[in-house]
Order: structure tokens, then sequence, then C-alpha cells
């Protein structure tokens, strides 16, 4: 099991030891599969980490975090800082130049105009953007000439690298999306489906929930790269399938989150085809309380502000719940050496990780006693509390995965011995974490009382993952319910520290900030349950070179690099 051990000595040097590619699809095609299939290939019409990936390949920011975290320019000549200019040293704005000579795959020049689009199309006031987070104290954006860009503030931004840095915020281009913008947004399926990209690949076909088809892009601005004429995203199917199709069968070149026991995966790896990679970042499974009622008595304001949740609104019911997991039996069965538990939603880098160990003992009968003091009681003896003539029920919901059901059928016995009811129930990833705003079973829309799933950030700085969590940013009918705030948690206090947070340029007070953050949503109120710290777990296969696995971006934000080599 070392190579589960998050060792990450040899992926590199593989990396360094594949030739050079002599020119743009000499080695033809490539076969990659994401058990969880994309719906959209428009990341901010999705907080999905399915469809923000397929859409790296095509869509690219000005900057992006490499696999060590730092930030490296992508369309942008260089990363704008104090010491080269291009960050204002009262830190009110900061100024991006283009690299020159940019196209997009349709040929027509990148300006900047489409990144000031990008931002407009975003920050629109009656839009659902997914990514709205990214654009947090955002004044305004301008553009200078033909290739530069000014971001300017509402107040001096110490860390001005949250919008058009990441896989979460690229550029789209104006002149596809010009009709696009508000309410509109969800309407432009050819523009959503069929985005043009200045990435290393173009789509020739896209069907949802089930697999994209892309070409090299004729006008990337490397002209060697890349090195695959075509390559296909396959969806679908589940994290066993994936790794066996990489190390066992050989019938893909790369599987994408393998979420399985870690004796699967060294099973899997003696198969001989392929290898598992593999790395710790801020990838956390957690659980999401509901604060708003999910009844669908409450007909288009189910699951909204205007309808406090009867039971989940008591802060005690909430931290019982997390009382009675035993955190570490869910990584041993889950995970292994791929886990630690939690009680962190940032458990990473070390200066923003809150030292909260509290929840790492399961405290069965702590639990009882709170419940108890809330006034639930088995007034009937028929083993579920119950107050006010109302049962302690719960609807318990994530995506369909072996380890999630594990994960759900412990849990749910947990609850049992402290009188708590549950339901579960199980969804396709591609619909759970795809966006739709006509579904009902999306983890946006949040038609349940608890949700467990799994997401991180773009690199290193938390301040754009905390700040989905203000108030405004709760998904709702306004907002195409689109929005990371999922429990719909509203707090003056919060939203006034994410604002300091936005204005604090020390780094030691910076990360006391993100820990006051954390420690909000988590010990003081329960809204957020954190329960493994999660490695990243992917396969490749053994003629696959140039992979480089990145947690703080896209896992595909280097595919142009990618390229055969001999077994």
């Amino acid at each position: 099991m070392n190579k589960l051990a998050f060792m990450l000595a040899g992926t590199a040097a593989l990396a360094m030891a594949g030739a050079a590619h002599a020119e743009r699809g000499s080695d033809g095609h490539v076969n990659v599969i994401y058990w969880q299939a994309p719906s959209i290939l428009n990341p901010f019409l999705s907080g999905g980490t399915k469809d923000v990936e397929a859409a790296s390949l095509i869509l690219e920011p000005l900057a992006r975090y490499d696999e060590k975290g730092e930030l490296v320019p992508f369309l942008a000549e260089s990363v704008p800082t104090i010491e080269n200019g291009g960050v204002a040293e009262d830190l009110t704005s900061i100024t991006w130049k283009l690299k020159e000579g940019l196209k997009w795959s349709d040929g027509s020049p990148v300006t900047s105009e489409d990144v000031k689009f990008t931002a407009e199309y975003c920050m629109h006031p009656e839009g659902g953007c997914a990514q709205l987070a990214k654009f947090e104290g955002v004044e305004s954006v301008e553009a200078v000439d033909e290739l530069t860009i000014k971001v300017t503030f509402k107040s001096p931004k110490p860390y001005p690298y949250l919008a058009f840095a990441g896989a979460q915020s690229p550029i789209i281009q104006k002149a596809q999306f010009a009709e696009c913008l508000g309410p509109k947004a969800p309407e432009c399926t050819e523009a959503n489906f069929g985005p043009i990209g200045t990435g290393p690949f173009r789509v020739t076909e896209f069907r949802p929930n089930d697999v994209v088809s892309y070409e090299a892009n004729p006008e990337f601005r490397d002209p060697d790269k890349p090195a695959f004429a075509t390559l296909t995203l396959k969806g679908g199917g589940d994290a066993a399938a994936a790794g066996r199709a990489v190390m066992e069968t050989g019938e893909f070149d790369y599987a994408w989150n393998l979420q399985l026991a870690p004796e699967v995966i060294a099973e899997m790896e003696k198969g001989g085809k392929g290898e598992p990679i593999s790395a710790f970042g801020t990838l956390v499974e957690r659980i999401e309380m509901n604060l708003t009622d999910p009844s669908p008595e409450h007909g288009d304001r189910r699951a909204t502000a205007d309808h406090p949740h009867p039971i989940l609104s008591d802060m005690k019911v909430r931290k019982a719940l997390s009382m009675a997991i035993d955190r570490n039996l869910l990584v041993e069965i889950g995970y292994g050496q791929a886990g630690r538990p939690t009680c962190n939603l940032v458990p990473a880098p070390e200066l923003y990780a809150s030292p909260n160990t509290d929840c790492l003992t399961q405290d069965i009968e702590g639990a009882k006693a709170l419940l108890e003091e809330a006034g639930w009681t088995d007034s009937n003896g028929d083993g579920v509390r119950d107050k006010d003539g109302k049962k302690l029920s719960l609807l318990y919901q994530t995506s369909v995965n072996a380890v999630r059901q594990d994960f759900q059928a412990l849990i749910k016995q947990w609850w049992q011995e402290i009188g708590v009811e549950t339901e579960l129930k199980t969804i396709d990833a591609s619909v759970f974490f795809g966006g739709d705003p006509g579904s009902p079973d999306t983890f946006q829309k949040f038609y349940a009382d608890v949700e467990m799933y799994a997401n991180n950030f773009d690199g290193t700085d938390p301040e754009a993952y905390l700040a989905e969590h203000t108030c405004g940013k709760a998904p709702r009918p306004e907002t195409q319910w689109q929005g990371e705030n999922i429990n719909r948690y509203c707090n003056e206090e919060y939203d006034a520290l994410v604002a300091e947070l936005g204005r604090t340029a020390e780094l030691e007070k910076r990360g006391e900030i993100a820990i006051r953050l954390n420690e909000m949503l988590t010990k003081d109120s329960y809204v957020i349950v954190p329960l493994v710290d999660r490695g990243r777990v992917s396969a490749k296969s053994n003629t696959l070179g140039g992979v480089i696995l990145n947690t703080w971006d896209s896992e595909l934000w280097n595919a142009a690099d990618w390229h055969r080599v001999a077994e």
C-alpha cells in the first residue's frame, strides 16, 4: 500500500522522462474516465467538480495553480505582484496582461473585452453564477486596452487572485455568451454544452451525463501541443469500474477520483496495466445540515430561508448528530491511508487549519443527553424520539458510490442508537452534482434534511471558499438554484468576518480569521459536519506520460503535456 501513502515520487520523474512530442496530434487518442459524468461544460453554471474539470480542457483562466499550489500564468503573461507593478501598492487593484497572439478555438483573437465580459456574466445581479464567491469584493473590471485588464476592488484586497484564477474561474468568449446574461444563462444550451475556448482541446460532441468527445485545438498557443489528436472523456458507472478500466484491462488511460477502499485499489494495481497516483489537498467529505425546510408542502419556496427547518434549526440537534459519529471507523473502512478524520472544513494549508479535534471521539451517551436537553424524548417507546407530536426523522441523501453508501449505513446505525429515524436516499452522481435548475435531486437544491459530499477549493488560500457561506450565496429560485451556501447559513457576524479577511494582508492574521470562520461553520454551529480529510486517488496507465496529479486545481490542468510512452 506504499503507493497509497501519498508519495508522489516517481510521478514527476515519469513526467520529465517522456520525450517532448514532435508535433500536435502525433500520439493519436487518449481515453479518460470520470465515473461522475459531466452534465454541462460551463463551470459558472455548476459547482460540480466533474463539470469544472471537463470544461478545463477547453476553458482556461488567466492563471492556474500548479501541483505545489503555486500560482502560475496561463493566459496571462505573468502573475501580477506589487513588485512587478501589477498589484497597486494600496492593494485596491490588480492589472493583468494577456499573452500576445492568443486565439479562441474558432480563430478569433482573445482580448481584454472577453475577460471583462466574463466578470459581467458571473456578477450579473439576476444571474445564478456558481462561482460568484470568486468575485468577492470586486468593484469593477476594466478593459484598459486590447490586452490589459484592470480589476478594481471595493476596498484593499491583500489576496487579489480570486477572479480569473484556477479552473473554477476561467475566461469565456464574449461573442458566444453575449446573449446569455442573467436569467438567460441556463437557456444557452449550445454555448453551455460546447464553449469556444483557448485550451488544448475543443468539443466535437457532448452527450450530457454520458460522454464528451474532444479534438486538439488547432489554435492552441503551443504549435506542438497537445500530443493527442483526440480525447474521449467517458462518464458514468462507478469508481470500481473506472479503476479496473485503467489498472486491470487497460481500456482507459486515466481514471479520476477512485473513491474506493484501499484494499480494493491495491488489488486492482495487480492487474499491471496502470498505477494509482495520490496526494492530499483540501478535499473534505462532510455532512451538510439543511437549515431550511425541504418539505414539498412549501411548493416553490421549499428549502429556502422563507421556511426554517423544524428540527435542524436547533444547534443542539445538529451537535448531537455529529457527536454520534465515529470518524476513525469511517476512515478505516473507507479510505485507510488515503484518509484522515477531521473536524475542519479547511484542513490545509496548516496556516488556515483549526486545531479543533473535539469531534474525533464518538460520544453516543453525550449525544443522547443533548437531545434530551433539547426536548426530544421517546414518549411512546418505539425507539424514535419525538417532540410536540413530531418524530425526530431525517432524510439523508448522497451520490451513488460504494464508500458513501457504507458511510450512510453506519451513520444511520449510530443515529438510530441515539433515537433518530433516518431514511437513506442515493442519487446518481451525474444528477446530484449536475446543477440542473429543473431537477429536484441536485445537491444545491437540497430537497433533503442532510446530505453528504466532498469538494475543495482552487489554490492554497481559502478566502473564496469560506466566502461561499455568506448570506447572499444561498441557492434559491432567484439564482436558478445556483450558489455554494448549501445549508442556507446566514450570520451577519460571519459575513463581516469574511469582509475582514478580504481586507487583511498579514498572513498570520489571515490564518486566524480563516480558522475562526471555519469554526463558526463547524464547532460553533455544526451546520457543516466534517468527516474525513480525503486524499485524492486517481489512476494512470503505464503508457501515459506527463501526468502530474494536482489537488489544488483541475486534475486535467496539464493535459496539454500528456503524451504516449512505451511500457
